[in-house]
């Protein structure tokens, strides 16, 4: 979540408002504000269709629909779907679409229709209670007793598990992708240590198993991956030959830094090669100080520690949250190859005697062509990332690429390069439209594809499509950010007669006939090679404690608990632990920092929702059934239902458990009675009045 007012918006078939504290917790984990907005009750279809609703007017978060089918008539999953098609021009933010807990058997076939049906609508992410079940199990889902008074369906632990897979799903989606993953190797790629233990005695265990498999996933997914470890390169390297039985070889990694150079240097130095921000890259190690000396010396850096306790390592990363995925495209897979080709392309171009020549070598192949509906996912995607060759940094979602495709005024193109060092993909895209003059609003390209002359055929391009619709000028801003300074350059290099300052950015009205013949010329324009070591993005993954989250923070009943303790009053404060517990929830529900045994809860801002979360709130806390009518009482404090809760917990015992209590206090000496009545709080009585 990369903005202050970031907004989940919610429409769902039963209440949905107990994730709302839930939204509020992982907020502070990862740094944001942001504000939950809820759909009228029941009412899907109508959110959707709702020019003006809460899904519509959603201009920077996630919109989330909560679906269980046995909520839907027959043949409402179908006009669902169909409804969250045609409705994606409506939509500026992605959507995810989630499938929840039934209330009683659904068919199986019904949740793989609706899948199935909307899993290429641009915008649309797929989540569902399976899922949920995998990364965050409750074993009793379902709250009855909720689901009867206010059509809460669920248990408190099941809203924990609920809305943090919401949050990690939207984190997913809106945060800046990692491109690198920096592995040690000693203890952590392997059981061992290589120059000690002989390249033959490390031992690839269970749990380091998993960590090679996720890392394949990774890199599948387009992210690179490399070695930075202090050792012996020739040990290291006779390791891998020494253990074919490894998912992670050789070949998988995109560069190693494998020598006796701190850790911190050589990942400065990975990013200098590969033309890549450290913003962009993780380190995993074993070792807490060498992660500590990473983030002192590179804080752009998300240095992370696996636990100790190698049996922890699985499940600390199910829940590393910095390595879940946002829909892919190709060009994504493909990644790893083309950096492949990138690092060859830059080897040669510094070992060539003539620049002119090495550029005139390389078969460049820049397709320019309209936008089709396949490459609107990409074309997002791009603009979401794309930050050293990017004139204004405009963002924007694939629904909003969407509505530029059929708003019959602005033309949006894709350029696909390849070279003879490998086919790069759809690595650019340009958005203008023609007004009396061609208006250049996007520019970008990916750092992968620069300082070849891409961005001069563009402009060349651009020239002829001007000069074909009688438009004698393109007209463009460059809008300074902190890495743009290849895109500002550029545009100063073929139009610095033509430009003229506005603000803080730079307006250039450019004769269309002065770029008809434009061409690199790679002694002048220097400038196109990518500029690293700039200031960071406003997102940084490094701010966030990914690693505390993964250790602490993975399961439903660990996050009840850490919500409640944030809420905790120090002992002494309150007469009994029932009036601390109690104070906890109504400060996590009321959304107030301090509670008082003499409050009440309307006078806090209570009120009939509330009530019932409140009530089954206890059920889940207490164990007892509190009546609505005992909260509703007027005038009634934090203090008197405390002492209401101890009174029915003391009906709730059972004969047998109060003939036990009589026989161990009959057993005890007097001295041991009255020790354990000293001990008692002057309230832990039978209440009065029960």
């Amino acid at each position: 979540m990369i903005d202050s007012s970031f907004r989940f918006a919610i429409a769902s078939t039963f209440t949905a408002e107990p994730l709302e504290p839930v939204f509020r917790f992982w907020a502070e984990h990862v740094h944001e504000r942001c504000e939950a907005v809820f759909a009228p009750y029941n009412q899907p279809l109508q959110t959707l269709l709702d020019p003006a609703g809460v899904f519509a007017t959603n201009h920077r978060g996630v919109n989330i629909l909560l679906v269980r089918l046995d909520d839907l008539g027959t043949h409402q999953p179908g006009e669902l779907a169909a409804t969250v098609r045609e409705t994606a021009r409506l939509r500026t933010v992605p959507l995810i679409v989630c499938l929840c807990p039934p209330a009683s058997g659904t068919p199986g076939s019904a949740e793989q229709e609706l899948r199935e049906s909307l899993a290429h609508v641009p915008g649309v992410m797929w989540l569902d209670y399976h899922e949920i079940a995998r990364l965050y199990p409750v074993s009793s889902p379902l709250h009855e007793h909720g689901e009867t008074i206010a059509r809460i369906p669920y248990t408190e632990l099941y809203y924990c598990a609920l809305g943090t897979a919401l949050v990690r799903r939207a984190l997913a989606l809106t945060r800046p992708p990692l491109k690198l993953i920096a592995l040690d190797c000693d203890d952590t790629l392997w059981r061992g240590i290589c120059g000690e233990d002989g390249p033959a005695g490390v031992v690839l265990d269970a749990s380091r198993r998993k960590l090679h498999e996720l890392m394949l996933r990774k890199r599948a997914e387009g992210v690179l991956l490399a070695m930075v470890s202090r050792n012996n390169e020739q040990d290291v390297l006779q390791t891998f030959a020494a253990h074919p039985e490894m998912p992670l070889q050789l070949e998988h990694f995109t560069a190693r830094k494998i020598n006796w150079e701190e850790k911190p240097d050589n990942l400065a130095e990975l990013a200098r090669e590969l033309g890549l921000g450290l913003d962009s890259f993780a380190f995993i190690d074993d070792n807490p100080k060498e992660c500590a000396e990473v983030r002192e010396n590179e804080p752009e850096v998300l240095a992370i520690a696996l636990p100790p306790d190698e049996g922890r390592i699985p499940a600390f990363l199910d829940h590393l949250w910095v390595f879940d995925s946002a829909p892919l495209t190709a060009e994504d897979r493909a990644r790893a190859a083309s950096y492949q080709g990138v690092q060859e392309f830059g080897r040669e171009m510094r070992n060539s005697v003539s620049l002119r020549d090495f550029v005139r070598s390389l078969q460049l192949d820049a397709r320019i062509q309209p936008l089709t509906t396949d490459d609107v996912r990409r074309v997002a995607q791009l603009t979401q990332r794309t930050n050293q060759f990017n004139l204004t940094t405009i963002r924007r979602t694939e629904a909003e690429i969407t509505a530029l495709l059929n708003d019959g005024v602005r033309q949006c193109w894709t350029v696909r390069v390849a070279d003879r060092f490998g086919d790069y993909g759809l690595t650019g895209v340009v958005i203008f439209e023609i007004d009396g003059a061609l208006h250049l609003e996007t520019l970008l390209l990916s750092c992968r594809v620069l300082g070849r002359g891409v961005e001069h055929r563009i402009m060349a391009r651009l020239s002829e499509e001007a000069l074909r619709n009688d438009a004698g000028a393109i007209v463009t801003r460059a809008v300074p950010t902190p890495k743009n300074q290849p895109a500002r350059q550029f545009l100063e290099s073929i139009a610095a007669d033509y430009g003229e300052a506005e603000g803080d950015a730079r307006v250039y009205r450019i004769p269309a006939e002065a770029l008809t013949a434009l061409e690199w010329q790679p002694e002048l324009h220097e400038a196109s090679r990518p500029v690293t070591g700039a200031a960071p993005r406003r997102f940084n993954h490094s701010a966030i404690d990914y690693g505390y989250i993964a250790a602490h923070l993975n399961s439903a009943a660990a996050i009840h608990a850490a919500m409640l303790d944030r809420h905790r009053i120090p002992a002494g404060v309150f007469a009994s632990e029932t009036e601390n517990q109690l104070a906890a929830i109504w400060a996590d529900l009321l959304q107030q920092a301090a509670v008082q045994p003499s409050d009440n809860f309307f006078d806090l801002g209570g009120h009939s929702l509330l009530v019932v979360m409140l009530v089954m709130r206890v059920r889940d806390t207490f164990g007892i059934e509190l009546p609505v009518d005992d909260v509703y009482t007027p005038g009634l404090t934090l203090s008197e239902l405390a002492t209401r809760i101890e009174g029915y917990q003391l009906r709730a015992v059972s004969p047998e458990e109060y003939q036990a209590l009589l026989d161990r206090i009959e057993s005890m000496s007097d001295e041991e009675v009255e020790a354990l009545l000293a001990g008692q709080d002057q309230d832990a009585q039978t209440p009065s009045g029960t």
